[in-house]
């Protein structure tokens, strides 16, 4: 498959490196020069070149292709991946979009219901969506030119919203070998984003830790104690009245997780959870205004409040966590958020579709 991934920070790299390894013919775009430049430059002096260290393996591939000309990249590719920060999707899908077809299939890893921008930015061309809840690799640029895969997803759960024939397009997509999962909404997807219900409520929480250590901090093993855990579960609650409202079946934030995670199904979910926290998650984040709240606050917990707004239902954890957000960081995480008005009620109403719910 021809694959172009767009961005060029520790997952975008990463998932290009190992699309290549896996006989794929890979495209690395970037769109910005605001992070990850040296190892960009690395990459584009060094004929592509991504040394992958996964366990005790190592292997060097080249990628086809390494550039910032964005037509380039997108007008041949048969699959666009994109792994950009989801603040910045509306710009970088307003600027893919003159140079796709209707045949392409863009991914997003993950999308936040991103699939709406399509549908406002695109009325006449029918593009075929792809939402995931999370990255297949967890991983991290170590140096320029080098990457480290801290962990698999066992599955990935995503969504297809297309005109087209699903089954052709889950075909091709499982060209990619990240055993995916399918979905029966873009919007199961974009709620299930794990980074919606950790990466907020443990950014917030670590702040404290962060500044006394000074960055020395481990969120997923220190920050989730039993008290915070209920602030978990209860903005997991919300989320879970937000998806039956709009016809979908409830899901923990733990059960989704044991779900990507792990062989066995029958094992206790949040001690599964707990057990992924302590053994396999990464350090950090380094500083109290991290992308767990600069993003997923915005675009995480900012849609899950208008989306309660839209369909009477009630989110007052996670207005509270807006509101603490934005106090300690002195920014107002509403302004030019993530909400039914900037993604239009119109594109949430066909992405609901046949979904039992109404949304006058």
């Amino acid at each position: 498959m021809r694959i172009t991934v767009v961005g060029a920070g520790h997952g975008g790299t990463t998932i290009a490196a190992d699309l290549k390894r896996k006989g794929h013919l890979v495209t690395l775009l970037k769109t910005s020069k605001s992070l990850h430049n040296e190892n960009f430059d690395y990459l584009t002096n060094n004929k592509g070149q991504i040394t992958i260290v996964d366990g005790k393996e190592e292997n060097t591939v080249y990628l086809d292709v390494v550039t910032t000309d964005v037509e380039a990249a997108i007008k041949n590719a048969e699959i666009i991946i994109i792994y950009v920060q989801t603040n910045y999707h509306e710009q970088v899908i307003k600027r893919i979009l003159p140079f796709m077809n209707e045949d392409q299939i863009v991914l997003l890893e993950p999308g936040y219901l991103s699939t709406a921008y399509f549908l406002k930015h695109e009325k006449k061309k029918r593009f075929t969506i792809v939402e995931a809840q999370s990255s297949p690799i967890d991983c991290r640029i170590i140096e320029p030119g080098k990457v480290k895969i801290l962990f698999k997803n066992v599955r990935n759960p995503i969504a297809i919203y297309t005109e087209k024939d699903k089954a052709v397009i889950q075909e091709k997509l499982n060209t990619l070998h990240y055993h995916f999962v399918y979905l029966e909404s873009v919007i199961e997807a974009a709620l299930h984003n794990p980074n919606l219900i950790v990466h907020t409520i443990g950014g917030i929480m670590s702040i404290p830790r962060i500044e006394y250590t000074e960055g020395d901090y481990w969120m997923y093993k220190e920050v989730f104690t039993p008290h915070v855990w209920n602030m978990v579960e209860s903005l997991d609650k919300e989320k879970m009245d937000v998806l039956e409202k709009v016809g979908l079946e409830r899901l923990s934030y733990v059960e989704a997780c044991k779900f990507r995670n792990f062989e066995n199904q029958t094992i206790d979910a949040k001690e599964a959870f707990l057990t992924y926290a302590k053994n396999s998650s990464p350090e950090g984040p380094f500083v109290a205004d991290s992308r767990f709240i600069t993003e997923d606050v915005p675009e995480g917990l900012v849609l899950l409040e208008s989306l309660g707004l839209m369909l009477d239902v009630e989110t007052p954890t996670c207005t509270g966590l807006i509101n603490i957000a934005s106090a300690a960081l002195a920014t107002d995480f509403r302004e030019n958020a993530r909400t039914v008005e900037l993604l239009g009620k119109e594109n949430l109403e066909k992405i609901i579709g046949t979904l039992a719910v109404s949304v006058d």
